[in-house]
C-alpha cells in the first residue's frame, strides 16, 4: 500500500491473486501489462514491487479500469499478484488449510485453447477450491483484428468487423466448451450473474491492453463481494506466511522469499519456519524488499525495512534456513509461547505429509503443495510411494529407490526439480530410472508407459518359455517317410506348432503321447514354427505311420498342466485367438476326464 493512503487499513488485507496457465500463453506479459499501465499513468511509485509479488493499489486499478471501477464502491486496498518464477506449481502453495492464493486468473491463449498445463492448472484449482476467472488472452492475434489500446472489451469488440467478431466468438465458445468438459459452468463474464457458481471468461490482450480494464474490474468485484470477510486480519498481530522460495543471497546467506498473508513481521522478530526434518526456530536478521525502480542503480538490489504487514511478499534473511522448504509455513512468535508456535507449524506440516508405503516409488517435488498434488495423482493412479520429499533428486534418493524388490518400483519421479550430477551417475550404476517433468499427469503417464513396457517384456519372456497350444491334421497321401522319424505333411488347424514340442493323440478323452516334433519344413525351408492355416511337412520322432498314427489323424501339441494354467490364467489376452481356441479345446478334453486339470 502506498504511504498516501489515508483509509484506515486496520482490518482488510489485499487479496492474493495467482496467475497460472500453459507455458507460453502469456502469464508474464499480462502481469507486465498491468504493471506497465500503471507506470504509464504516471503512477510509477504507487505500484510496489514485492519479493515474488506485485501490489496494485485500488486507486491505480480504478485509473486503469476507467469508468468500470468507482473506488468508493470498494473497501479492499487493491490486489497482490504472486509472480513466482514462471511456473504454475506455485498455485499448490498453501496457506493455513487451503491454497495460498485467494483467487486466480487462468490464462488461456484464445487461438491455442486448452493445453496440458491448462488442464493441470484446472485440476489444481479444483482440488484447492480456489475461485478463478479465465483470461482469454491474445485476442489481438485474431486475423483482421483492429487494436484499440487499453480499451474495455465491449468498446473494442464493437469496433471490429463482423468477420473478426465471428472468429473471436468461435474461439471463446470453444474455451467455454472446454471448461464445461472439465466440469466448470462458464460464460463470458458480462453474462455471469453468480460468480460463485459460474466461471467468468474475460477476453484480453496482454500486448494491447484491451480487456485489461475488465479483468481488473472483475477481480476487484469478485474479491470485494465474496472475500471481504476472509480479508479481515489482525494487522498488528504476529505474522503468518508461506515460503515461496529458498534462495542464497550474496551478503545475506540463505534467505526465504515469503508471502505474508496475516499480521506483521518485524526486523527483531523470532520465527518458526517449516523445515525438511523439523521446524526451524530462528531470528530475523533483515527484512528485504526490492528497491523502487528509480533507485535500482544503487549498490544493493534490496533495501532493509523494519516492518511489513499482510498481504505482501518479503525476503527474510535469518540464520539456520538451509533446510527450509518451499510451501512451508512461516510464523512469527512474538509474545506467544514458543512451543505452541512450533506445535502449530508441525501440525500444518503434518497436514501435508504424504502417506508412504513399505514399497513404492520415490517422489521429489519443488514445493510442499506440488508434492501433495503429486501424491494425490499417484494415489488416483494406484502407484504406491515409499518416500516423498521436497528438493532436487540427490544420491540418497537413488539409494532408497535401488532397494525396491520390484523392478518397476526402482524409479524416482521428480516434478519440476533438477537431478544432481552424482545422482544421475549413481542411478546409471544402480539401475534406477529417473523421470522428470513439469506437468504432473505427463510425469505419471511416462512412468505408467515404462511400467507397461516392463510388464510386456515379462509376459514375452514367459511366453518364450511356454509350450504353445496347437491342433493339426495329417494330410491324406502325404506320408514321406514311415518312421525314424516319421515325416508327414500336415495342416495346422489352430495354434502354433513349435519344434521340439511333444505330440499327443486323443483316444476319446485319454491323451496318448506318440512322439516329439524334430523338424518343420515349409516349401523345402527349415522353420521354427508353423501357424494356423499353414501346410508344412513335420518330422515326428517316435511313431510309425500306419501303427501309432494314421493319415487324416487329428494330433495335438501336448501342453504340460502347469503351462496350461499360466496360459489360461495369465496369458489368455496375449496369445492369438486361434491359439486360445486350441487351448480351450485341449482343456475341455482333459477336464472331461479330470475336472480340475490345469486349475
Amino acid at each position: 500500500m502506498s504511504d498516501t493512503d489515508t483509509r484506515d487499513p486496520t482490518s482488510l488485507r489485499t487479496p492474493i491473486v495467482a496467475v497460472l496457465g500453459h507455458v507460453d500463453h502469456g502469464k508474464t506479459s499480462l502481469l507486465d501489462k498491468i504493471r506497465g499501465s500503471a507506470v504509464i499513468e504516471g503512477e510509477a511509485g504507487a505500484i510496489t514491487q514485492h519479493i515474488g509479488a506485485t501490489a496494485v493499489p485500488l486507486d491505480i486499478i480504478s485509473t486503469i479500469a476507467g469508468d468500470l471501477v468507482d473506488p468508493d464502491d470498494f473497501d479492499l486496498p487493491g490486489l497482490l499478484f504472486i509472480d513466482t518464477p514462471g511456473h504454475h506449481s506455485f498455485t499448490t502453495l498453501r496457506s493455513r488449510g487451503g491454497a495460498l492464493a485467494d483467487i486466480a486468473i487462468l490464462v488461456v491463449d484464445v487461438n491455442d485453447g486448452f493445453q496440458p498445463q491448462t488442464l493441470e492448472a484446472l485440476d489444481i484449482l479444483r482440488r484447492s477450491e480456489t475461485p478463478f476467472i479465465v483470461a482469454a488472452n491474445k485476442i489481438d492475434t485474431v486475423p483482421g483484428w483492429n487494436a484499440n489500446e487499453d480499451s474495455p472489451i465491449n468498446d473494442t469488440y464493437e469496433a471490429q468487423s463482423d468477420r473478426v467478431r465471428e472468429r473471436l466468438d468461435e474461439n471463446l465458445y470453444e474455451i467455454i466448451g472446454n471448461l464445461s468438459d472439465e466440469g466448470f459452468s462458464a460464460d463470458l463474464y458480462w453474462r455471469v450473474q453468480n460468480f460463485q457458481r459460474n466461471v467468468g471468461v474475460v477476453p484480453v490482450s496482454a500486448m494491447t491492453g484491451e480487456g485489461v480494464p475488465d479483468l481488473l474490474t472483475v477481480m476487484m468485484g469478485l474479491s470485494q463481494r465474496y472475500m471481504k470477510e476472509e480479508m479481515e486480519i489482525d494487522v498488528a498481530g504476529p505474522g503468518v506466511g508461506t515460503v515461496l522460495e529458498v534462495k542464497e543471497e550474496k551478503g545475506f546467506g540463505t534467505t526465504v522469499d515469503t508471502v505474508l498473508y496475516d499480521g506483521t513481521i518485524r526486523s527483531d522478530d523470532q520465527l518458526v519456519v517449516g523445515g525438511q526434518n523439523e521446524p526451524i526456530v530462528t531470528d530475523v536478521r533483515a527484512l528485504l524488499q526490492p528497491r523502487p525502480l528509480a533507485e535500482i542503480r544503487t549498490e544493493s538490489r534490496f533495501e532493509k525495512v523494519d516492518e511489513v504487514s499482510a498481504a505482501s511478499g518479503i525476503k527474510v534473511a535469518a540464520p539456520e534456513l538451509a533446510d527450509a522448504m518451499a510451501g512451508a509455513p512461516v510464523r512469527v512468535v512474538r509474545d506467544r509461547d514458543l512451543d505452541e508456535v512450533i506445535a502449530e507449524v508441525q501440525a500444518e506440516l503434518a497436514d501435508i505429509a504424504v502417506d508412504t508405503a513399505e514399497e513404492g516409488v520415490v517422489v521429489k517435488a519443488d514445493t510442499l503443495g506440488s508434492l501433495e498434488a503429486m501424491a494425490d495423482a499417484l494415489d488416483d493412479a494406484e502407484v504406491p510411494i515409499v518416500r516423498a520429499e521436497v528438493g532436487d533428486v540427490a544420491p540418497r534418493d537413488v539409494s532408497v529407490a535401488s532397494t525396491a524388490e520390484d523392478g518397476k518400483q526402482k524409479a524416482i519421479l521428480g516434478f519440476n526439480v533438477d537431478v544432481l550430477d552424482d545422482a544421475e551417475q549413481r542411478a546409471g550404476i544402480e539401475d534406477v530410472t529417473i523421470f522428470t517433468d513439469e506437468v504432473i499427469y505427463q510425469l505419471i503417464e511416462e512412468y505408467e508407459e515404462y511400467v507397461e513396457g516392463i510388464e510386456q517384456a515379462q509376459q514375452d519372456t514367459i511366453l518364450d518359455n511356454i509350450t504353445r497350444p496347437a491342433r493339426f491334421r495329417i494330410l491324406p497321401d502325404h506320408t514321406f517317410r514311415q518312421n525314424d522319424p516319421a515325416v508327414v505333411g500336415v495342416e495346422v488347424n489352430s495354434g502354433t506348432v513349435q519344434n521340439n514340442a511333444n505330440v499327443v493323440k486323443f483316444d476319446g478323452n485319454e491323451p496318448d503321447r506318440v512322439g516329439q516334433v524334430k523338424g518343420i519344413q515349409e516349401q523345402g525351408e527349415d522353420v521354427d514354427e508353423a501357424r494356423a492355416g499353414n501346410r508344412v511337412s513335420v518330422a515326428i520322432d517316435g511313431p510309425t505311420v500306419g501303427r501309432q498314427i494314421e493319415e487324416d489323424d487329428e494330433l495335438w501339441i501336448e501342453i504340460p498342466e502347469k503351462h496350461a494354467k499360466i496360459l489360461e490364467q495369465e496369458l489368455a489376452s496375449e496369445i492369438p485367438a486361434d491359439e486360445l481356441e486350441a487351448l480351450n479345446m485341449y482343456l475341455d478334453k482333459q477336464r472331461s476326464r479330470d475336472p480340475f486339470w490345469g486349475k
